[in-house]
């Protein structure tokens, strides 16, 4: 160190901390530095340690400028030669020993299988090899130190930097800390202690006193306290070169021997810390379950109500389309005039039944039907009643989507023949037959004019252009022309157009051949896919609409999640330090809250989805006769947004906390 200041803004001035020090620190020395409280030994051990960086001055390791490296490079120093030893041990409440201890290697790249080997090693050797599965609240203060310092030497740990390590111990757990203190200098690492106790100084060979930030003694210390003379509780060299082998080589546990972890670089390395941050935001989502699924909420109300509205309204638009698909769909109505209200059209009398012959063989038509309308008395024995006489051709019923109840339909034979059958609609069954007399068979008077019932339609929704309060008859239509209205021209032609065949096309291409057969244009066309389609977007844009609505819900979810994380960096700060001080990079801990957001987000889509299902099921029990109809693409895009929410929102939290200043982070508790 070279001149070396560190302030810090006090009101509207600074306070110098450290003044102007000068200091060197050779490799494998056991040094002490000593000073009352806000003396700033504490302020020079984390500058040593690069967990702050000075005001200025200039700090080198290994010939390295500290203050010209970035963020991630202060984090590889500390990972790979850099080992910490707090007062308060700074362990991750949620892991095991040996997760603790594994910490530094995970960020360093270490295979798994040697972060497993070496950590056990480490504790053993520590005495805890029966402890490696216990959480911090389940160890000793003594113990807890110990497993701190395992977790030091994990990548080596040159540098061994520990502030009032026996501080919070008792006077026997304080000893054992020296003595393993001792033994480690003892093997080659540089040990540096930061205490006020100056018993504890005199362990050391060399004893820096500051004072108001300042050095004002730096001497060696010619008998220093030897604390590992106690055989029984020392951990030697000899020791460690001579106990069982556990995975590991017994001089991988010496720093001198192991200045640089060997580490894997790409994907196996990123793959590790990405499975460390997974297993640690399910620990912290674990660990506080209930604040997990208030966070989630938000985000299963939105995707549940997303999928819901969606599921509604393709519901909605399939019932409609079948509605629509009983009472005749995709048809185009062939009437004489230029439009309704033309008063000429009753004068017009192009229409013919060769119209309809011709356009039964156009490749755009699947079938088409003349028709011939008139109402008449109807009467049935001594009951009478007004009623609609439809004279069609046989194939109106397909053109017309009519299903048969009972009987049969009258075939092209009856057509040609003129015979005098009928087929029956649901209302003149009621109004003739109410009795549960059988009608087939039975003979309705159309006016003066016989019929006899061959078949009866089932119920159905009114056809477009019919009426659907009366009672209809339907009879071919040439007896009609021949026996009740005596005209030889049609009233209407209805075409149902091709499935393969677009609508648009099918009326160009009536119009063209009827105003080739006619000379002009004397009809006009009337699309029912026109209707079928308008109500088609309706629903559709009804659709869009509540979905928007359900959209503000997945924002407000979005939102709750960046709140909820933002409050979580705020709590778990002491966490996100300990992991920058044992070398977890700006990314490492992005991606660790990052990927916890996401989580929440993809559990609540799930769980929202899961809901929107069980919904429809509960929905389907109570309503027969309507369904919600659920299509994988909603859901995937549900889940697809609930994932991209997690992202979003996730991503100012999860960089907050990258960004905080690792002392800071440590400072608070």
């Amino acid at each position: 160190m070279r001149n070396l200041r560190r302030e810090f803004p006090a009101g509207e001035g600074t306070i110098a901390v450290l003044k102007d020090i000068n200091l060197d620190i050779q490799a494998g020395e056991m040094v002490a530095i000593v000073g009352q409280s806000g003396s700033g030994k504490s302020t020079l051990m984390n500058i040593l340690g690069c967990l702050d960086q000075p005001t200025s001055g200039s700090y080198q390791v290994h010939g390295r400028e500290t203050g010209q490296l970035e963020p991630d490079e202060l984090a590889q120093l500390r990972r790979e030669y850099f080992g910490f030893i707090f007062q308060r041990y700074h362990l991750l409440s949620d892991l095991t020993a040996q997760g603790n201890v594994q910490v530094p290697a995970i960020y360093a790249g270490t295979p798994t299988a040697e972060r497993d080997s070496r950590s056990l090693a480490l504790l053993g050797r520590l005495g805890l090899g029966e402890r490696t599965g216990h959480t911090p609240g389940k160890l000793s203060g003594g113990q807890q130190q110990r497993v701190s310092i395992a977790r030091a030497l994990m990548n080596g740990g040159q540098v061994i930097l520990a502030d009032e390590p026996t501080g919070a111990l008792d006077s026997a757990s304080g000893v054992e800390v020296m003595k393993i203190l001792a033994e480690l200098h003892a093997e080659g690492h540089t040990i540096i202690l930061v205490t006020h106790d100056m018993h504890i100084a005199e362990h050391a060979q060399r004893i820096i006193e500051i004072r108001d930030g300042e050095i004002i003694s730096d001497r060696a210390n010619a008998a220093p306290v030897d604390i590992a003379a106690s055989a029984d509780q020392r951990l030697s060299a000899t020791a460690l070169a001579t106990a069982p082998e556990q995975g590991i080589a017994a001089a991988q546990l010496h720093g001198r021997t192991r200045a640089q972890p060997p580490s894997r670089n790409g994907f196996a390395a990123a793959f590790d810390r990405f499975l460390e941050a997974f297993n640690m935001a399910l620990l912290a989502m674990n660990a506080h379950r209930l604040r997990t699924f208030l966070t989630m909420l938000g985000i299963i109300i939105g995707i549940a109500s997303v999928v819901s509205v969606v599921a509604l309204g393709e519901g909605s638009r399939r019932a409609v389309l079948e509605n629509i698909s009983s009472i005749g769909t995709n048809t185009i109505d062939i009437r004489p005039g230029t439009g309704f209200g033309d008063r000429t059209a009753g004068r017009i009398r192009s229409l013919v039944a060769s119209d309809a012959d011709v356009l039964a063989q156009q490749s755009y038509v699947d079938s088409v039907t003349p028709s011939v309308s008139s109402s008449a008395t109807i009467r049935f024995g001594n009951v009478e009643s007004s009623g609609q006489i439809q004279g069609v051709g046989e194939q109106f019923f397909q053109v017309r989507g009519m299903k048969l109840d009972e009987g049969s339909l009258f075939e092209q034979d009856a057509v040609h023949e003129r015979r005098q059958v009928a087929v029956i609609d649901d209302n003149a069954r009621k109004t003739f037959f109410p009795d549960n007399t059988d009608p087939i068979g039975q003979v309705l008077f159309l006016g003066k004019v016989p019929v006899q019932v061959i078949g009866v339609l089932q119920a159905q929704a009114a056809s477009f252009g019919l009426n659907s309060g009366s009672v209809t008859v339907y009879v071919p239509y040439t007896m009609v022309m021949s026996r009740i209205s005596g005209q030889n021209y049609l009233s209407t032609i209805t075409v149902r157009v091709s499935d393969s065949a677009s609508s648009q096309a099918a009326e160009a291409g009536i119009t063209q051949l009827l105003t080739q057969r006619h000379g002009r244009e004397d009809f006009f066309l009337m699309n029912s896919d026109t209707i079928r389609q308008t109500i088609e977007n309706t629903t559709r844009t009804m659709t869009l609409l509540i979905a928007s609505i359900a959209v503000i819900s997945l924002v407000v979810g979005g939102i709750g999640v960046m709140n909820i994380m933002l409050v979580s960096v705020t709590e778990r700060t002491s966490e996100i330090g300990v992991r920058m001080a044992v070398g977890a990079r700006q990314g490492d801990i992005q991606q660790q809250f990052l990927i916890e957001a996401v989580l929440v987000c993809v559990l609540g889509g799930l769980i929202g989805i899961g809901c929107a299902l069980a919904f429809g099921e509960v929905f389907a029990h109570f309503s027969k006769d309507f369904r919600l109809v659920f299509s994988a693409q909603s859901m995937v895009t549900a889940f697809v947004c609930s994932s991209l929410i997690g992202i979003v929102f996730g991503y100012l939290p999860a960089r907050s906390a990258a960004r905080l200043n690792p002392i800071d982070a440590l400072s608070r508790d």
